[in-house]
């Protein structure tokens, strides 16, 4: 990756359109099979399209970092924000059950940070996707299908961390990841599939009695069922646009 250079002093003080829109962030969405990256302005509006390349296998941190490295833009950046499908705390991941055991205790904010050379924070990628998503009123619970099943809960916009409710047994000794993640959706098909979900938003919105509640992830367009009035589904784009949240003081 080509170092990305400050401008000499007399440069930096001209007004340009990168100035004008103050700091940019580089908003990267870490997924167990795709790894996504956008740039965007100083209030979260997307500066460009979406890039993403596939997550490598063996998914070590090395192997990503080295991808994100391939996929990083040539525009000036200020700031990296980053979702990731696990455990993370003070921007050290604890758990990645669906990318690699080396993930474990892996300091990727510092990661990031030396490998962009800028500033950079890192989040659970369904607290992500749910900055990019919820209203700021009330219980919120974001939902995400992908590889596996991702979950956060939101009150009055603060998000409450790491509820890994995806690991929580469910049904006849499966989680819930289990029971709706990917291998599950192959394995019944897409209408049985869709029930399965069905019984998890009820088994959700009996637990955390939430106001709303979004769906997100790579496997959201595949639902066959009608959604309760308080579920939405969100695009999957939120899973970056919320990436600006990360750097609200």
């Amino acid at each position: 990756m080509t170092e990305i250079q400050s401008q000499p002093e007399n440069e930096s003080r001209a007004e340009t359109p990168a100035t004008r829109r103050g700091k940019t962030t580089l908003a990267i969405d870490i997924g167990g099979t795709g790894i996504k990256l956008m740039i965007l302005d100083a209030k979260g509006a997307p500066l460009g399209e979406r890039l993403r390349e596939p997550t490598p296998r063996p998914a070590t941190p090395q192997a990503i970092l080295a991808q994100i490295q391939r996929m990083m833009p040539t525009t000036r950046i200020d700031r990296v924000s980053a979702g990731f499908p696990g455990v993370v705390k003070r921007g050290v991941v604890h758990t990645a059950p669906n990318l690699h055991p080396s993930w474990a205790e892996f300091d990727l904010q510092k990661a990031l940070t030396e490998l962009t050379s800028k500033p950079a924070r890192v989040l659970n990628d369904a607290g992500v996707q749910g900055h990019g998503a919820v209203t700021g009123q009330g219980v919120e619970a974001v939902l995400t299908l992908g590889t596996g099943m991702g979950f956060a809960l939101f009150v009055d916009g603060t998000y409450v961390p790491n509820i890994e409710l995806a690991h929580h047994p469910l049904r006849k000794k499966m989680t819930y990841e289990q029971y709706i993640g990917n291998e599950a959706r192959l394995k019944t098909k897409n209408q049985r599939w869709s029930k399965r979900v069905a019984r998890v938003l009820a088994s959700v919105q009996r637990t955390f009695n939430p106001d709303r509640i979004f769906i997100g992830g790579g496997n959201s367009s595949r639902l066959k069922i009608e959604l309760p009035a308080n579920v939405k589904l969100v695009d999957n784009v939120a899973g970056l646009l919320g990436g600006i949240a990360l750097w609200r003081e």
